[in-house]
């Protein structure tokens, strides 16, 4: 039987353009793209071809006759508005994270995608490494007993001296970027660890690391002082994780580790995909020759060549078929908007917790109505809004930290010197 050739369309050509192979080769068309820059919006045809229609507006893009399905790479934290007029119109919809930037923002996502025909899930794809994959397939097959602690890491320096990269991450001193709470990034590392275990957060606490004596910070994120906030959350099964979302300390990588009953296993921080298996000696399966074994996993899957031909580790390509299988099966995508809404409030309130020097939060269900009301007026967000509203709550613990006149001009002056230099 033939594959249903599936018409999405594109919102956010940036990061867009790094999927659009990736939708491509899982069978599906983009038949439209939408981004206020006329540069990606000719970037796009150049790509895609002069048939691909492209919009400024997101309100025509919607209209788009026989788009079926859009995929949201536009800003950070401004997904859920865009979801949300989707949806009410009967659009399926694959949206990158963070689900929600604002708890209200989560409770009125979760009511659209209740009330709408169509399909709503999250793009997270560090889930779909092959070292993850690996190790869900091996805790599920159930010969380490039951969970009782992971780490997870998503660690992403960037050097402050390279002002090309600095630049074009954090473009102006209003970007996200600029303000980014330690804690916001977060499905990078919380992801995987639900997706191998299934364990879902049900309390967070939090604190910051690596917080600076002065208020001299560098980099991308001129706003926040600290270096990591180390999250943990108590489980709905009695497990507990430690996650770091975005840091920014030593060198870059993403790291995981599962600890059960009756042994452990994580990836190795030496950019492999090779994994640490480990059991205790007296509980060593029969079918496994030794309690300590390192070895590189070889996923069998189909379409391997094509997954690795994507970005992030084939995490990208993967987590595209994914939801073009969940529309053509119609079925219910693992990473839904209860998912989605429960590591983003683990964001929020993991952020909340270390304001207030780890004071624990309990993570709301968004299935009961009863914590929808609690937080369907909660509006507090560390980042300038569409209209030039500004933030209703610091991005740091640090008093001094609510980011300063004085600070946001230094760095746009920063920017603008730079980009008069590379112009001459």
């Amino acid at each position: 039987m033939a594959v249903k050739t599936m018409k999405m369309g594109v919102f956010g050509g940036s990061r867009g353009t790094g999927l659009y192979d990736s939708i491509l080769a899982n069978n599906a068309e983009i038949v439209a793209v939408c981004d206020a820059n006329e540069l990606h919006r000719n970037t796009a045809k150049q790509r895609l071809g002069d048939d691909v229609a492209v919009y400024a507006d997101f309100d025509e893009f919607l209209e788009h006759e026989g788009m079926e399905a859009i995929l949201l790479t536009n800003y950070f934290h401004e997904h859920a508005p865009f979801a949300i007029k989707a949806l009410n119109k009967g659009i399926h919809v694959l949206s990158e994270c963070l689900a929600n930037s604002t708890m209200a923002q989560g409770v009125e996502l979760v009511r659209a995608v209740e009330k709408s025909s169509a399909t709503y899930m999250m793009i997270e794809n560090y889930p779909f490494l092959i070292f993850n994959q690996e190790m869900r397939r091996l805790y599920r097959e159930g010969s380490l007993g039951k969970l009782i602690y992971a780490e997870g890491e998503y660690n992403h320096p960037v050097d402050p001296k390279d002002d090309n990269v600095v630049t074009l991450l954090c473009p102006h001193s209003k970007h996200w970027r600029y303000q980014l709470p330690r804690s916001y990034y977060i499905t990078h590392s919380l992801g995987p660890l639900v997706y191998i275990t299934g364990a879902m957060p049900v309390r967070v606490t939090a604190m910051p690391a690596g917080t600076p004596a002065t208020a001299n910070c560098e980099g991308i994120s001129k706003g926040v002082p600290e270096k990591a906030c180390v999250i943990t959350c108590m489980n709905d099964d009695g497990s507990a994780y430690r996650v770091m979302a975005c840091s920014g300390f030593g060198s870059g990588e993403s790291s995981y580790r599962i600890c059960c009953e009756k042994g452990q296993m994580e990836n190795l921080r030496d950019g492999t995909n090779r994994l640490s298996l480990n059991y205790s000696h007296w509980y060593v399966p029969e079918n496994v020759s030794s309690a300590n074994t390192c070895y590189e996993p070889v996923l069998q899957d189909k379409d391997i060549e094509l997954a690795m031909k994507s970005g992030h580790g084939g995490g990208d390509f993967f987590v595209i078929r994914e939801f073009l299988t969940c529309l053509r099966e119609n079925r219910r995508p693992e990473f839904d908007v209860y998912f989605a809404t429960t590591l983003s409030s683990v964001a929020i309130l993991g952020h909340r917790s270390m304001l207030k020097n780890g004071m624990p939060y309990d993570i709301p269900d968004f299935r009961k109505e009863e914590d929808r009301v609690k937080y369907e007026n909660d509006t507090l967000t560390p980042f300038y809004g569409t209209d030039g509203s500004e933030p209703t709550i610091a991005g740091s613990n640090r008093e001094y930290y609510w980011a300063t006149e004085e600070g946001r001009t230094e760095y746009d002056e920063y920017v603008k010197q730079y980009k008069e230099k590379i112009n001459k």
